[in-house]
């Protein structure tokens, strides 16, 4: 019986070629969309699962009030990760702070590698469960020492053993390889991890952590921690939420600083915080494509349903010969199915080649390592129950509605389909539409709002301008004669040193007073210290005043500031206004436009400008317009090298550094590209098919009408102004949906696009071409055919 059924089933598929090409591709590129978004949701929701104790981990954060409004701050003071172990310890399995985090210069037997890592506390390869290739996990236990990743391993000595190995990491005292561990995964929140060495280490070496004046003041550190067994996570954030507010002094208290726990499972999915209240994050875009995945995986079902039942008529006297020879409705049911099951199957194979052959440029977009997960027995559960249900949900309609024909009406010639029996048809054309018009919507959308934000006036010049790390003491010290040497080569037409690069703010202040002040205010301002050509050099625009001068030695006590800050501080005339910085006074020199220096979708920081003093962070580089960048690099290198020979000379574009800022929202909007386009084709195919059987259905009125005298023009609107209507009312529904839909995406912007209604119109107008050009083929080939060949036969 199976056999049977199985052999009818597979020569139904094969006598009608393209109707089963239709389904599967359609069924195909759909499965195939699903099980991409599927690893791409896996991937997502099993960030920081790699680590054993995942549930118990959290982070100490805190929220502050600053400008009338809540932040929430992931850096919290050095003092307290000791206030922790000493009054709240029994809360916790675990602690560890973690400081300067990032890139760092490795110099092994006077080879220099530039690589990540950071400072932890010795419990952090038990609380992470650190996967140990070579020496164990108390191997921080001596201050001295020094764990690598594997990665990192096999690049600083090759295949020798690592342990005992001897490294410096940043011209400091030598340390020792005590561990080799397992590279983290780049789902979790320590990828890219290659060196762990010692808090203890830097303190011991660093004598700025014994002489703080004020340790409670400055937010630098990364606390860790992880919960004890017993202990409830809401009790422990009611316990230690004023921990800090306790130790401060009074300025900081005006903050309120309140504590809290950020649970790992938060870390990724829900790492955004608006007023000091959880926002989501990463979460919605989880939802949104697990959304359209669900969508696009319904359009390939809904072409599979919709042609089938197109082709009731075809097939309706081999339902009446079945019945009129003793089949059961039963039976004719389980044959319908039998094919639909044999469809996707097929699709269902073909959907895991796609994903195979994709997978390189789908990683290549999302950012991720995903791969089949080949031996994972969930995955092929999973993937097989998604067939079945993908194939009871595309084959019930036909199977139920092609079974229950009355044989007599059907072998006499005098059934009918009914005056409603395309409605359903009709509703599944106007959904499918319906879904790919609010995904080319929301393409449109996500491209300009990431247009908008670049196009948006960022208060400097970004073109030629380079940003070098690795400033230090002794280059700063000998600033003017670097300086004078990079300018000797002539390819270089301004320099200046900065404590953060243009596209960053990477320090800020509480300690701002000025004329009016409100005393009860808390503040935060951004703080950029750069040299006296700083401002030179990056281009910036004054409003008011001057920049800062060689010329007037006054300017070591001298601000600028940007239009926010003075439109902050509500001075109405802020050139010689008295600032004080704490316990110092400043004079405004100057009000230069605002520079977007953060993220390019918020409102610009209220930010400061003061003269540095003290060694920076970076050199900023401007090349000089009739200068190639391959030049510049060639001159500047040996010069960098001979003022800093310590270290690897590397460099960034800032153009390059901004246009990072936009990559989240790229991805995803090449992904909704990419699915929309899925979406798209996916639609068309199914129209294709459905205008094939139209076409089919009506070839003997189609040769009368030619006959008759009718035109190609004629037939083509014949068969062309339903589906036309279709799409059209397909519009009516999406734009409303759509507009909802991405007005609340835009939200999580404060610097945002308009939905303006030529998105709308534009959209619609693509998917009314689309339809036509796809219509059209078939009508115009039904048009012009013979009318004699179609008039001579029986259909």
């Amino acid at each position: 019986m199976f056999k049977n059924n199985f052999k009818t089933a597979l020569r139904n598929l094969s006598k009608n070629k393209m109707h089963s090409f239709i389904n599967i591709a359609g069924l195909s590129f759909g499965m195939a969309v699903a099980m991409l978004i599927g690893l791409w949701i896996y991937d997502e929701v099993s960030f920081d699962k790699y680590f054993d104790n995942y549930n118990r981990i959290a982070k100490v954060i805190q929220n502050v009030t600053n400008n009338g409004e809540v932040q929430t701050w992931t850096a919290v003071p050095y003092p307290l990760a000791d206030e922790l172990r000493k009054n709240y310890g029994s809360d916790f399995k675990h602690i560890v702070m973690v400081i300067n985090w990032g890139d760092h210069i490795i110099d092994i037997n006077d080879k220099k590698f530039k690589d990540n890592g950071g400072y932890f506390e010795k419990e952090a390869p038990e609380m992470f469960s650190f996967k140990m290739l070579q020496g164990n996990r108390e191997g921080l236990n001596d201050p001295a020492s020094v764990m690598i990743s594997e990665s990192a391993a096999k690049a600083y000595f090759g295949n020798e053993n690592s342990i005992n190995k001897i490294i410096k990491m940043d011209n400091q005292p030598p340390v020792k390889v005590t561990g080799v561990y397992e590279d983290f995964p780049r789902n979790s929140t320590l990828a890219g991890l290659n060196f762990v060495s010692t808090v203890d280490f830097l303190t011991n070496i660093d004598s700025g952590f014994r002489t703080m004046p004020d340790p409670w003041r400055p937010n630098f550190t990364t606390l860790f921690v992880q919960l004890n067994a017993n202990a409830d996570i809401n009790k422990v954030n009611a316990r230690i939420k004023d921990a800090k507010l306790k130790r401060v002094n009074p300025q900081l208290a005006k903050k309120k600083p309140a504590l809290f726990l950020q649970p790992m499972d938060k870390f990724h999915l829900y790492s955004e915080y608006k007023n000091g209240v959880n926002a989501g994050g990463a979460i919605q875009y989880v939802w949104m494509f697990g959304t359209i995945g669900v969508f696009v995986l319904l359009l390939g079902c809904i072409n599979f349903m919709n042609l089938s039942t197109a082709r009731s008529e075809k097939r309706a006297k081999e339902v009446g010969i079945r019945k009129t020879i003793g089949s059961l409705r039963s039976q004719l049911i389980i044959q319908f199915f039998n094919e639909s099951f044999l469809t996707v199957l097929f699709a269902f194979a073909l959907s895991i080649l796609l994903v195979q052959l994709t997978l390189p440029f789908f990683n290549l977009v999302s950012n991720k390592q995903m791969s089949i997960l080949w031996t994972n027995p969930f995955f092929w559960l999973l993937g097989f129950g998604f067939a079945i249900i993908t194939a009871i949900i595309a084959g019930s309609y036909p199977a139920f509605y092609l079974s229950s024909f009355q044989p007599v009406k059907v072998l006499k010639g005098t059934f009918k389909a009914g005056r409603f029996a395309a409605v359903p048809r009709k509703v599944l054309v106007v959904l499918q539409f319906t879904v790919s018009v609010i995904l080319i919507i929301g393409t449109i959308v996500v491209y300009r709002q990431i247009q908008v934000a670049k196009n948006r006036p960022v208060g400097y010049t970004r073109a030629g301008l380079i940003s070098i790390p690795g400033m230090n003491q002794n280059m700063h010290d000998h600033f003017n004669a670097l300086k004078n040497e990079l300018l000797k080569t002539g390819v270089i037409a301004s320099v200046a040193e900065a404590e953060s690069p243009t596209t960053g703010i990477w320090n800020s202040t509480s300690g701002i007073s000025w004329p009016g002040k409100d005393q009860n205010l808390s503040t935060d301002f951004g703080v950029v210290n750069g040299s006296l050509d700083y401002g030179k050099t990056i281009g910036w625009k004054i409003k008011e005043g001057r920049s800062f001068s060689k010329d007037f030695a006054s300017d070591s006590s001298a601000f600028i500031l940007n239009e926010a800050a003075v439109r902050y501080m509500d001075l109405k005339n802020p050139l010689g206004t008295i600032l004080t910085w704490w316990d110092k006074k400043y004079t405004v020199v100057g009000v230069v436009e605002n520079m977007v220096m953060n993220s390019p979708y918020d409102e610009v920081t209220p930010a400061i400008y003061s003269v540095l003093n003290y060694a920076g962070n970076i050199t900023i580089l401007k090349i000089n317009s009739n200068a190639t960048t391959k030049d510049a690099l060639s001159k500047i290198e040996p010069i960098f090298k001979s003022f800093n020979p310590d270290q690897p000379f590397s460099y960034t574009f800032v153009d390059e550094d901004y246009e990072k800022k936009f990559m989240n929202e790229e991805r995803v909007s090449k992904l909704a590209s990419f699915f929309a386009i899925l979406a798209v084709a996916i639609s068309c195919l199914g129209l294709f098919g459905l205008t094939s059987y139209v076409a089919e259905q009506r070839k003997k009125e189609i040769g009368v009408r030619r006959v008759l005298g009718a035109s190609v023009l004629n037939v083509w609107n014949l068969l062309s102004k339903d589906f036309v209507m279709l799409v059209a009312i397909s519009f009516i529904i999406a734009v409303p949906l759509a507009y909802y839909l991405m007005n609340n995406w835009l939200q999580n912007y404060h610097y945002r696009a308009e939905l303006s209604w030529w998105i709308f119109l534009a959209a619609g107008i693509g998917s009314l071409i689309i339809t036509i050009v796809v219509v059209s083929f078939q009508s115009i080939k039904a048009a012009i055919a013979n009318p004699v060949k179609s008039l001579r036969t029986e259909g």
